[in-house]
């Protein structure tokens, strides 16, 4: 029997597969209107990858968003306890995870067996979130991966409100129309710097312990994390494929229940 891990988010839909010796196989994919074709269409890119398909022996459990509304799902779970799991698997030493998604951002405490021991979030603003920068790459009229090297290059950070994204917008188009306008890099570097501040508001709310792993889509960006790293005052802990760290944890505990005997 296989164990299956579905990360089901508003952008993106993640899936993990996973034997006893670690993983076999793992896929993301775009999400669509409905969480359950999402899903359906994320697990067929997984188990093609490994010649499987949904009649074979599987065990699934869901988390995200959307994991509610899958019917075929054997159990779902809270991104926290998921997130908690998969951040341990890949970095056994952190006791702290900073989960930057589309749409929310997450902060965790992780124990030294791989569980939750505190959590804290934002989910009521865009303000610090994937959909928040990949707006504010549209008003700068460049991708999101030229925004990121570009940041390393500023000279200067201006501030940017942290607290509202509509504000922040605005702050964002008097900077780039002012004459002389602000230097771009300066602007992107002002807008990562934003982000980070309500991160960093997070941290504190339930005190900051290292090691640090940062994990989600926005963990790819290079630029936000060196600004984040500058906040914190260390080095952070970024897997190679950070987007799949909640998936990977629901994989985690599928396999568990597994070899419990309780997936039959």
């Amino acid at each position: 029997m296989k164990a299956l891990g579905i990360d089901i988010g508003s952008l993106t839909t993640k899936v993990v597969i996973l034997d006893d010796d670690g993983t076999l196989s793992l896929n993301v994919t775009p999400s669509g209107d409905e969480p359950e074709s999402s899903a359906r269409a994320a697990l067929k890119g997984a188990l093609g990858q490994i010649e499987l398909n949904l009649d074979h022996d599987l065990y699934l459990v869901s988390t995200g968003m959307g994991s509610k509304s899958v019917s075929f799902t054997h159990q779902q779970k809270a991104i926290t306890t998921c997130l908690a799991r998969g951040v341990y698997y890949l970095f056994p030493s952190a006791r702290m995870a900073i989960d930057i998604g589309a749409e929310s951002c997450n902060v965790i405490k992780v124990n030294e067996r791989g569980r939750i021991n505190d959590w804290v979030n934002h989910d009521k603003c865009a303000a610090g979130t994937g959909v928040f920068l990949q707006q504010m790459a549209k008003i700068m009229q460049m991708p999101l991966e030229d925004m990121s090297r570009l940041s390393l290059n500023a000279h200067s950070v201006p501030d940017i409100t942290s607290t509202c994204a509509v504000f922040a917008e605005s702050e964002v188009i008097s900077h780039v129309h002012r004459d002389p306008p602000t230097p771009k890099e300066d602007i992107v570097a002002g807008i990562y710097s934003s982000v980070a501040s309500r991160i960093m508001t997070l941290c504190k709310r339930i005190g900051i312990e290292k090691d640090v792993a940062v994990v989600g889509g926005v963990a790819l960006n290079s630029g936000l994390v060196n600004i984040l790293e500058n906040e914190l005052g260390f080095k952070v802990l970024v897997p190679d494929t950070p987007q799949i760290a909640a998936a990977l944890g629901a994989a985690i505990i599928a396999r568990e229940t597994i070899e419990k005997g309780l997936g039959t």
